[in-house]
């Protein structure tokens, strides 16, 4: 059916959610380490991901349910409340697509696909080697959301892990970066072209440089 002009009343669940992750593109990627009780690493990539607030430094992920039951990373993260945030570049986007098979909980991501891992310094949970940048997270807060048991998972930052040749400044310089991202159905993408323009002032003039 063509949609060009529909109440999201009137569309189904299915209509509304390719849409949705067809509209709001690229989507970054938390490519989740967790730790389970057993001592299991999971991994896994969630693209409902984003900065929250940074005083105290907070980033939420929206995980859903398999069916009735938790995925592994939120039950995981609700019993060790830690979980790492690995930022993965465009180097990575074969073991991202591969590491959102679902397996059985005794089964860990990172050894199937054959990845390194070291430990984190503020939180048990560790994290993957190969990645350029990492967030060591303590979770802050689980908060459910609408009607197929949804969570958003809210954690504060712990530590940062950045390769150093990324940061100018102590800023990151995202074309050495080169997040990977997701859009629309099993498609990834990179950063494509990055236009620097002069930022704007509240009073709407834009004449200065940084």
């Amino acid at each position: 059916m063509e949609i060009t002009n529909a109440r999201a009343e009137s569309l189904s669940v299915d209509e509304v959610y390719r849409l949705l992750i067809g509209l709001i593109v690229p989507r970054p990627i938390a490519w989740v380490t967790s730790l389970s009780l057993e001592g299991v690493v999971n991994l896994a990539p969630f693209s409902a991901f984003t900065y929250l607030w940074a005083e105290p430094p907070l980033i939420g992920i929206s995980v859903m349910r398999r069916g009735d039951e938790l995925k592994d990373t939120a039950r995981n993260i609700a019993a060790r409340a830690d979980f790492v945030v690995n930022i993965a570049d465009e180097t990575l986007i074969e073991p991202v697509r591969l590491s959102a098979a679902e397996h059985s909980v005794d089964v860990s991501e990172v050894e199937l696909l054959g990845l390194s891992l070291v430990p984190s310094l503020d939180v048990v949970t560790p994290r993957l080697e190969c990645v350029p940048a990492a967030l060591e997270c303590g979770l802050d807060q689980v908060i459910p959301f609408g009607g197929r048991g949804a969570q958003l998972i809210v954690g504060r930052v712990r530590r940062f892990h950045v390769r150093g040749d990324l940061l100018d400044g102590g800023k990151v310089v995202a074309e050495r970066l080169r997040p990977l991202c997701r859009i629309a159905g099993p498609k990834y993408a990179g950063l494509g072209e990055v236009r620097t323009l002069a930022p704007v002032r509240r009073d709407g003039s834009h004449s200065y440089s940084t």
